[in-house]
């Protein structure tokens, strides 16, 4: 009861050990110095160029000397690293790939950006015809007409498909760690809906390939939503017009919940909470688009203490949105504190019958699931998100009604298959293994919070613990527990080979960091 009342994780006595020395930290290389290792590391060998790699044929490249990548075969031959063991799961790199002997389709994915779109995007000659036709009947264009004063221009009510959110199990959209290659863990463990990591507005109607690639779909997330942002109504209705037009949803989230800073002070994300005209003309303009549901992500205020969500709950049903998810904290909070569900409560009891409700904070386990469903039936669902991050098979023990005292081998497992799925996904160059590496330590950097249910003298384990130090039950599971970045790398290396020369690893959320120091 001690160790909980500090959010200490109580691990039973036996397995507890003195925490590790600190790791060494290398000083952040600059990004002009990152540049220019780039530059060299772009003429070396290695760098080989992809036609020539596919075709073994040094005339293959279009570009010939003027090509950016090397040409020279046999240099790329003597330096190329060893093959990972295991079947290529689709091979278009040739003497690229990174496995040897046998070779199969690659699975299916959909929602790539086609060359013609991208091409129209850059030379902003797209044209958005519905968007414009609706932001036009909202006096919201940006470039008003004298088509904008005819009064025969309506909103016309759209036939929605309807998605019943109710009980089904909700793997939120994650920022960098819910990518395609996760989600498609996070289904085979029982995940029912799937969402894409939250994608900007600007970036997509700018043809930024980077940003397609978060609406990619695999045939397995069989109920599919993409996440958007944006601030402003004219470039949320168009880039929900041109998601309709080129990608298969099943329905449009916008994301109005973003604490980060660099979304907040463009006027997206959270910063919305404050301007709810603004989230009126947004929503609206999007609903009326497309025929597909459009769903809101929001938080329960920006600032902590001044909740204003329950004052907007029935605007947003009448706005045209289908659903809302609430994340029981302010934008002030971020991640610090518990999740206001109480609140959240509040809220599903005052929306009109018409939008569903989803709750979101803290859900990491099959109680934490029960409860809030029966704590509030008015709830359509609970959105799991951090959680699904720290222990995937969360969807199972929902769907089961258990604690899942995995071992250390059936999590290596879970780790395999997304190593499968990166290289599917990314690629099997080298290039591809080491985004999928890249990846999965990401992930990984969430991953070692999880402590097995056999260790814990109380279960099940909250979100909010910090974990002791301690060995687990053999010395995968004691690897697996392990906060540096360095035992996340010898993880990596047991699924995808050792890891390039100089190699190093910082994660995004956190310090800690892998470099060459760490191991003398």
């Amino acid at each position: 009861e001690e160790l909980i009342a500090k959010s200490i994780a109580p691990v039973k006595t036996q397995y507890l050990r003195p925490p590790p020395p600190s790791n060494l930290i290398k000083e952040k290389k600059s990004k002009r110095q990152l540049k220019r290792e780039r530059q060299q590391e772009q003429k070396s060998a290695l760098h080989i160029c992809a036609e020539v790699a596919k075709a073994g044929n040094v005339g293959a490249c279009r570009y010939g000397l003027k090509c950016r990548f090397s040409h020279d075969l046999e240099a790329f031959k003597v330096q190329k690293p060893a093959d990972i063991e295991g079947t290529c799961p689709f091979c278009p790199y040739g003497l690229a790939c990174r496995f040897s002997s046998t070779h199969r389709k690659k699975t299916s994915e959909v929602n790539g950006l086609k060359k013609d779109v991208q091409k129209l995007l850059w030379k902003n000659k797209m044209s958005f015809p519905k968007a414009d036709d609706q932001l036009k009947v909202l006096g919201l264009d940006s470039q008003p007409s004298k088509k904008a004063k005819d009064k025969s221009l309506k909103i016309h009510p759209r036939e929605k498909k309807l998605i019943d959110f109710r009980g089904k199990l909700y793997l939120a959209p994650l920022t960098t760690v819910g990518n395609l290659p996760f989600r498609r863990v996070c289904k085979t463990l029982g995940a029912d809906i799937t969402c894409g990591e939250m994608a900007m507005c600007t970036n997509l109607l700018q043809g930024q390939a980077s940003e397609w690639a978060l609406l990619r779909r695999h045939s397995s997330e069989d109920l599919f939503g993409v996440q958007i942002c944006g601030a402003y109504p004219d470039t949320v209705a168009r880039a929900v017009e041109l998601i309709d037009r080129e990608c298969e949803v099943d329905f449009i989230d916008i994301n109005m919940g973003c604490p980060i800073d660099i979304v907040v002070n463009k006027g997206a994300g959270s910063s919305l909470l404050t301007k709810p005209m603004r989230m009126k003309n947004i929503i609206q303009s999007a609903s009326a688009t497309v025929d597909k549901p459009v769903t809101v992500k929001v938080r329960t205020g920006y600032f902590e203490g001044r909740n204003r969500i329950d004052s907007l709950i029935s605007d947003i049903s009448h706005w045209g949105a289908s659903a809302v998810t609430i994340h029981g904290r302010s934008r002030q909070q971020r991640y610090s504190k518990l999740a206001d569900w109480d609140y959240i409560y509040q809220c599903a009891r005052k929306a009109p019958d018409a939008l569903q409700v989803l709750g979101n904070g803290d859900v990491f386990s099959y109680l934490d699931w029960n409860k809030h469903m029966s704590e509030c039936p008015e709830l359509s669902a609970s959105m799991i998100a951090r959680g699904s991050l720290i222990k995937p098979w969360i969807f199972t023990e929902v769907k089961e009604q258990r604690h899942w005292d995995i071992s250390s081998g059936e999590r290596l497992n879970i780790l395999k298959d997304f190593s499968r799925f990166g290289l599917e996904h990314w690629g099997s160059d080298t290039k591809g293994v080491e985004t999928t590496r890249h990846f999965l330590l990401e992930w990984l950097s969430y991953a070692y919070r999880y402590i097995p249910v056999g260790l814990l003298d109380v279960i099940p384990q909250r979100l909010n613990w910090r974990q002791p130090s301690y060995c687990g039950r053999d010395d995968l599971e004691t690897l697996m527990a392990s906060d540096s970045a360095a035992d996340w790398v010898k993880i990596s290396e047991l699924l995808l080979g050792k890891v390039p020369d100089g190699f190093t690893f910082a994660p995004k959320h956190k310090s800690n960091a892998y470099d060459k120091a760490e191991n003398g």
